[in-house]
């Protein structure tokens, strides 16, 4: 897959507010601070589609990206940010979990973990929500730059038994810093979208 465009068509956090349900879409989701916005840029070759912030916890809202007038990158707030009152994490929830469950163009959703660091407990409990609507199976190590090619294996074979993925799941390193990964990422999204259409 190549992208050509991309196009932000929607910042929302209310269903009625969604752009028609009538493309295919595949959302990204993942911890605060993971480098989403910086991954969503360098799929897209965007500097600036996605705002990057060095302060976690800055996507509040439920991002919407046409891509290629063809399907739509959706852009999940991010999770787990401590600094975060409860009730503006517990409405980021309540938000992401009605786009999951009546969202019919919705055919995967990628997990991005830190390669780092062990899937959070938070991770974990994303990734089975998931499983449970059949969204799982996609997940991108970020910050693959941050450690030695040597810990990379080792570091993806302990992010796969924490999150419990099968096989034949997809867990790609990939880094928007050093441009890695991202066209292996671009190819298991196209494979998705083939299957979906």
């Amino acid at each position: 897959m190549i992208i050509k465009k991309a196009d932000l068509v929607a910042v929302t956090g209310r269903p009625d507010q969604y752009p028609p349900d009538d493309k295919k879409e595949i959302a990204f989701a993942g911890r605060s601070n993971v480098g989403k916005s910086s991954l969503l840029n360098l799929l897209t070759g965007r500097k600036k589609l996605a705002k990057v912030s060095s302060s976690p916890g800055k996507t509040r809202t439920i991002n919407f990206y046409e891509i290629n007038d063809a399907f739509r990158i959706v852009d999940l707030p991010g999770y787990g940010y401590a600094k975060v009152a409860r009730s503006v994490s517990e409405s980021w929830g309540k938000m992401m979990d009605a786009y999951f469950q009546h969202r019919e163009g919705l055919c995967k959703v990628v997990l991005l973990v830190d390669i780092r660091h062990a899937p959070t407990r938070q991770d974990q409990q994303m990734y089975a929500y998931l499983k449970h609507y059949g969204l799982d199976g996609l997940v991108a190590a970020t910050k693959a730059d941050k450690i030695s090619r040597g810990q990379i294996q080792a570091r993806l074979s302990a992010i796969r038994k924490s999150l419990g993925m099968r096989r034949e799941d997809d867990l790609l390193p990939v880094s928007a810093l050093k441009k890695t990964g991202w066209q292996e990422l671009l190819d298991a999204m196209d494979a998705v979208l083939g299957e979906t259409l």
